[in-house]
């Protein structure tokens, strides 16, 4: 068995004396692990890091064995990643997202997601939106996937302020009024294009949203926590687009 495929580090492990066992994420074949001979070597070492994007031909004797990897670098954003905190966390936090998938299932749009993420966490002001996205995203393709299209109750596709905590679908400002209370706030940034920058209250309220359908529909049946690096990088985010004139250090 052998296949080439584009792929970003998402995570290594050690495995014996010199070896890594690297966990990709790649365009055709989903998250797949394999093993890379000699990848705690020196020469191997900074391209074997996380956010990395590389070129990876995977071979074994079984479709169903861990496998080999021989990698190749195509462009190095671990060092950049690690400059401060909202790439140390946004990383991290990718990472355990995209092992919530099954290992090697095929889920193209997330890993261009996850490309245009990683090319973007040293700016905080977009990072935010595309993480929350990227987590809409990932409800979608968990089959939880929310419906900010038009409002629950009327139909209607503007003035969509609330979404509903049950339904997971938006709901408009006027007949959610009686019930504002119990819904969840729809920042005005998703309903419109991806991309767009948003202030730290929307992101803040945003990250509210997509937390709630996470932990009801994936954290909760699964029995796993929320991933300990979000609350540090939604922290880091807010921090930074509130105070842009602040350097950030990890």
């Amino acid at each position: 068995m052998q296949w080439s495929d584009s792929g970003i580090i998402i995570g290594t492990r050690r495995h014996g004396e010199s070896s890594l066992i690297v966990e990709l994420m790649t365009r055709g074949h989903g998250r797949h692990l394999g093993i890379v001979r000699g990848g705690r070597s020196r020469r191997m070492q900074p391209v074997l890091q996380p956010g990395n994007h590389v070129e990876a031909t995977w071979r074994a004797r079984l479709d169903e064995h861990l496998g080999m990897w021989a990698i190749e670098p195509v462009s190095l954003k671990a060092a950049d990643l690690l400059a401060g905190p909202v790439g140390v966390f946004g990383i991290q936090m990718l990472a355990a997202h995209l092992r919530l998938l099954p290992e090697r299932d095929p889920h193209a749009a997330l890993y261009e997601a996850l490309g245009v993420l990683i090319d973007h966490l040293d700016n905080p002001a977009l990072a935010g939106p595309l993480m929350v996205r990227f987590e809409m995203n990932l409800l979608d393709e968990l089959g939880f996937g929310l419906d900010l299209s038009k409002c629950a109750a009327t139909g209607r596709r503007d003035d969509l302020v609330y979404v509903s905590p049950k339904s997971g679908r938006a709901v408009s400002r006027e007949a959610g009024a009686p019930w504002r209370d119990k819904l969840l706030a729809l920042p005005d940034f998703l309903t419109r294009r991806a991309g767009r920058e948003a202030g730290a209250d929307a992101i803040a309220d945003a990250f509210r949203l997509t937390a709630h359908f996470l932990a009801r529909d994936v954290w909760m049946p699964r029995g796993v926590a929320e991933p300990a690096a979000r609350s540090g990088f939604v922290a880091a985010v807010l921090r930074a687009i509130e105070n842009p004139q602040l350097k950030e250090t990890a």
